[in-house]
């Protein structure tokens, strides 16, 4: 008999779960606040896009030795420190804010957000790869669904909330995100202790580190679901452009944050049905219409002149969304062995992370040569262009079953045996 609540059985993983949704509350606060700051503050869409590269620096830089950190330490320990390092910028931010009535300078905005990123790029390989050392392999897939639902309602609480302390001024929001890292932190201090799943004697070179790579570039169905996330995103992501067309369709900042979490409110009810339902049958398959989904709601998204409609969309997109990470997180962390999760976990990073950020350089880069409602439109096509080329490169992710018959591939073969 199916349990929809089989993860939160484990106290560990429920004190983990409170932990995360209060990581995700305060970076999705800081998140929204940012993009609204510097859009008022430059009315330039290319600014917008500098956030994005700023936070996609990072994560190509130096993804992979963070993953080589999560397998080489106690990832408990790695979660705390940069916990607290994520807290320090929205807390400097928020002070440097009321301390300056005139607001901070985009220089010092840009510079925080920069640290921010940094730490937050060590931070998501632990977090990710924590997970199954906190419950059996049975219920991977549920604790991943629950993840995923805790991830969206913070999603729209974060920006709903920001939304509304914005009209105080963006110190109070920036203070907000803060805290939330904080209160992360001393929950983090309350999981039981955990052992690095490799000695921390033992010296990192260049093999070790691109281990993760070699395992994922083996490993057909891998590939196949970061490539499509990664392009889909990159492509077809709007989020960035949203305090843009929150002016075009004449709404305030309270308007802006419902807009901001639309696609988490979306998720959310994607999420819920998913914990109450059984692991999908043919998983490829609704991976592949997922993403298709994804893209045609961007694209009514973009001409939409309407703002119930575009909340429509927004949601349809949060929903695909959450469909597809869900199908990709398990499959990442069912066919890693534990040895190599941490590692596995970065590349994701890189695929997923970075094309977030890099899409939000990419929207704003388009939108101020062609302009919003055409960047978010022809971002929409292809991404549905992007599905028909990985339907049709990788066969293996269209053959795709159940997410429970999965079982770990050999790190010594790197997934080279992949189906």
């Amino acid at each position: 008999m199916h349990d929809p609540y089989e993860a939160f059985r484990h106290a560990a993983f429920r004190l983990y779960a409170a932990s995360y949704f209060l990581a995700i509350v305060g970076s999705q606060v800081l998140s929204a606040t940012v993009q609204w700051d510097v859009y008022q503050k430059s009315k330039d869409p290319f600014a917008i896009g500098l956030v994005g590269l700023i936070g996609a620096v990072p994560v190509i830089l130096l993804a992979l030795p963070a993953g080589h950190v999560a397998d080489r330490f106690s990832r408990k320990r790695v979660l705390l420190v940069t916990q607290a390092l994520l807290a320090a910028a929205p807390l400097a931010l928020a002070v440097l804010n009321w301390w300056n009535s005139q607001g901070v300078s985009l220089i010092v905005t840009f510079s925080l957000v920069g640290a921010n990123a940094v730490a937050l790029t060590f931070a998501r390989p632990a977090r990710a790869s924590i997970v199954p050392n906190l419950v059996p392999r049975i219920a991977y897939p549920n604790a991943f669904v629950w993840m995923s639902s805790l991830f969206e309602t913070a999603a729209w609480v974060g920006p709903a909330v920001a939304g509304a302390l914005i009209m105080l001024g963006v110190a109070w929001s920036y203070f907000l995100a803060g805290l939330c890292l904080v209160c992360c932190f001393g929950i983090t201090l309350c999981l039981p202790r955990d052992r690095p799943s490799e000695p921390a004697a033992h010296e990192p070179d260049w093999r070790s580190l691109s281990a993760g790579l070699r395992f994922v570039f083996g490993a057909p169905l891998l590939i196949a679901s970061m490539t499509l996330d990664l392009l889909a995103v990159l492509l077809g992501g709007a989020t960035y452009l949203l305090p843009i067309f929150a002016e075009r369709l004449q709404v305030g900042p309270i308007g802006y944050g419902w807009m901001r979490a639309a696609p988490a409110i979306g998720a959310l009810a994607m999420a819920v049905v998913q914990a109450h339902r059984p692991p999908i049958a043919r998983a490829g398959r609704t991976l592949l219409l997922a993403v298709a989904t994804f893209g045609a709601a961007t694209i009514v998204f973009g001409l939409s002149q309407d703002y119930w409609l575009s909340l429509a969309m927004l949601a349809v997109v949060g929903a695909s969304d959450n469909l597809s990470v869900v199908i990709r997180h398990t499959l990442v962390q069912s066919l890693t062995p534990d040895s190599m999760r941490g590692r596995v976990s970065a590349v994701n990073q890189v695929f997923i992370g970075a094309s977030n950020e890099l899409g939000g350089l990419e929207s704003g880069v388009t939108a101020r040569l062609f302009g919003p409602v055409m960047s978010v439109v022809a971002g929409g096509v292809g991404t549905l262009f992007v599905v028909l080329g990985v339907a049709g490169k990788w066969p293996q992710i269209r053959r795709l079953g159940s997410l429970r018959d999965i079982q770990p591939l050999n790190a010594e073969s790197e997934g080279r045996t992949a189906e």
